[in-house]
């Protein structure tokens, strides 16, 4: 009895369990869609000197691997904000996404950070996709963002008729909060508030990475703890001290990526054009099987 013991203890000291497995598997990729020129640093950094202007890059990230192609925001495609900006090489997101040979039917899931245009703004482009956003962020913006008294500066009213479209159909799931895991290895957190109930995504990869989407514009906001654009302006000490937080869950703070800083795409090892690899080593991501389940931390977004 005991030798049968001491077999079983040694196969299983020898099993990797699913999280190290997987943490093995994912590929990280910023895409690079576009570039808004002249863009006022005071509208990324509320406490920078008036007139300063910088080139911003206009980004969305793809973490593929597990059966899986998932997309963190998806860019914008209306013709309104083409016009309102002056853009440098924009590619539709669909289109710039074909970089990494990924059709816009293959992306099986897509975490929205935040409902602003040129986050949410594509989610049309990927109709197979599952749609992961904080329930109260979808709460607020599809209702008393448009009350009197609301903001819902940044957000395109054809985004939000399509979400609840989206979520008719079934294909919409409410995050419940803080540090929910979403799927396997990607977890979502609170606090920075850079809308109502923006988030932030944590990736188990090689390393670990965190996509901070506008939650952190820029390395400069991070490296120097000074808050991004946040809700309202008594929101700017929690974004610094969510800051503070994406630093230590990614381990170092070359692992945090911000939303906009053109620096992402200099840092990174480049793979196509306007795209780099942020982590992972490029082998084939799971086995080809149906993908993992999601964890059970969400609810449907139509309540079934």
């Amino acid at each position: 009895m005991i030798w049968f013991v001491m077999l079983l203890v040694g196969l299983l000291a020898g099993v990797s369990t699913p999280h190290e497995v997987l943490a093995q598997r994912y590929d990280v990729f910023a895409v690079r869609y576009g570039t808004i020129e002249g863009f006022p640093l005071r509208g990324l950094l509320p406490d920078a000197p008036e007139g300063e202007t910088l080139d911003i890059a206009m980004a969305f990230w793809v973490i593929r691997g597990e059966g899986r192609v998932v997309l963190v925001d998806s860019g914008f495609f209306r013709e309104a904000w083409l016009d309102r900006y002056t853009f440098r090489d924009y590619r539709r997101p669909d289109a710039a996404l074909a970089a990494l040979s990924i059709a816009p039917d293959e992306v099986t899931d897509l975490v929205v950070t935040h409902a602003h245009w040129d986050h949410m703004g594509g989610i049309e482009l990927f109709p197979d996709a599952t749609l992961w956003i904080q329930a109260e962020e979808y709460a607020y913006y599809t209702g008393p963002a448009w009350q009197e008294g609301g903001r819902n500066g940044g957000i395109d009213p054809e985004d939000i008729r399509h979400l609840v479209e989206r979520n008719l159909e079934g294909s919409v799931r409410l995050v419940e909060g803080d540090g929910v895991e979403v799927l396997p290895g990607i977890t979502v957190f609170t606090g920075a508030r850079h809308t109502f109930a923006s988030q932030y995504v944590r990736v188990e990869s090689d390393v670990p990475v965190i996509l901070a989407s506008d939650n952190a514009y820029l390395y400069q906001a991070l490296d120097e703890e000074r808050a991004s654009a946040t809700f309202s302006p008594q929101d700017r000490p929690g974004n610094v001290a969510a800051g503070r937080r994406m630093r230590e869950l990614a381990g170092e703070a070359g692992r945090v990526v911000p939303g906009h800083d053109p620096g992402q795409f200099e840092r990174f090892p480049q793979v196509a054009e306007g795209v780099v690899r942020i982590a992972g080593d490029g082998s084939p991501g799971g086995s080809g099987d149906e993908p993992p389940p999601p964890s059970r931390q969400w609810r449907h977004g139509a309540g079934r």
